[in-house]
């Protein structure tokens, strides 16, 4: 479990009390992959576990290799030690029709004024109205109980992206001017006692580049102003340096040996038919293909020390950070669950 950290309170740090996760990072981070494999992690050792999805993607539907999913939480993976994962895609609409039902007994009427194209409006003229209607939902969940004991020992939210996060979750702000009074103003109250409480940490994703890296250090100062809670960094997609710190150096500055890189590449005993000009005895090398090289590794050694502000940025901001690696063949369900562990082997679950 990550130690608290100066400045921090328990909700920040203590993951142990956390019931609900959001997690949200600047679009093109995998911030669906990340809350994914956190809910599989959080699954792990007999857990029962929700993730939701609020953007109408589908993108759970797609990571998890599952038909897209309804407006009800369906059962999407099962976690080691038996534990289970279900996944719910909110729709504001139905979420609507349900509120309407809820608290006027107005079901019928929300079909009604569906079928007339007046939820759309609504929930798209009002965007407060909508996500008080996605984190309700949400709420709901966090707080649903069955026989004494909750129904989801977590609940994971793959909510917006970072630019918007803060004011997705303060929805008393973002209603205020809206209703003063009455079940929409007693749901988003409702929803900021969970939202605002020690129960709820928002999760930032990015990675090790300029702009996600940014918007990532936005969106922390955008949480920390609106009194949010905040919980760690994930880096995804982390790449290992392929160079030494003494070879990256003379790389960026252009002063890698051409004659030594030359003798090494003659030391390499391979054959390949992938367009390397080679022999037997080690790869035939010119000029033209050390000059490649070594543009190649001063590229690579520029990406490094750019990475490397990066995470000086981000340790700036004095929160836990977990890292995930690169995958060259993308992801699918068999190394989710590779990142799953990776991230409880860190703490985060």
């Amino acid at each position: 479990m990550p130690t608290t950290l100066p400045g921090d309170d328990a909700r920040t740090t203590d993951w142990e009390g956390v019931r609900l996760h959001v997690v949200s990072g600047k679009g093109g981070t995998g911030k669906t992959t990340v809350a994914s494999a956190l809910a599989l992690a959080l699954a792990t050792g007999g857990k029962k576990v929700l993730i939701v999805e609020v953007e109408g993607r589908q993108g759970l539907a797609q990571i998890f290799d599952v038909p897209p999913l309804p407006y009800a939480e369906r059962r999407v993976a099962v976690a080691p030690g038996g534990g289970e994962v279900y996944a719910l895609a909110i729709d504001p609409e139905e979420a609507l029709v349900e509120f309407l039902e809820m608290f006027y007994n107005l079901r019928r009427a929300g079909t009604a004024l569906r079928r007339m194209g007046a939820i759309d409006f609504a929930t798209t003229v009002a965007p407060g109205v909508r996500d008080v209607l996605l984190t309700g939902k949400t709420k709901e969940a966090v707080r649903r109980k069955k026989d004494g004991k909750h129904v989801y020992d977590a609940v994971v939210m793959d909510a917006p992206p970072t630019g918007r996060i803060a004011r997705f979750l303060n929805v008393n702000t973002e209603v205020a001017g809206l209703a003063r009074t009455g079940p929409i103003r007693s749901q988003a109250d409702s929803v900021m006692e969970v939202i605002a409480s020690p129960l709820t940490t928002v999760h930032l994703v990015t990675l090790l580049e300029e702009m996600p890296v940014q918007e990532t250090a936005d969106g922390f100062r955008d949480l920390l102003a609106a009194d949010l809670p905040v919980g760690g960094i994930v880096v995804n997609q982390v790449r290992a340096p392929m160079l030494n710190a003494t070879a990256q150096a003379k790389a960026r500055k252009g002063k890698l040996d051409a004659d030594v890189l030359a003798a090494d590449l003659a030391k390499v005993d391979v054959v390949t038919s992938s367009g390397w000009l080679s022999s037997a005895h080690g790869v035939v090398t010119t000029e033209e293909v050390v000059a490649g090289l070594m543009s190649e590794a001063a590229d690579h050694s520029e990406r490094v020390a750019l990475e490397q502000r990066g995470r000086d940025t981000l340790q700036e901001l004095e929160r836990p950070t977990y890292e995930l690696p690169f995958l060259a063949e993308g992801v699918d369900v068999g190394t989710l669950y590779d990142l799953a562990e990776s991230l409880r082997a860190q703490g985060i679950a």
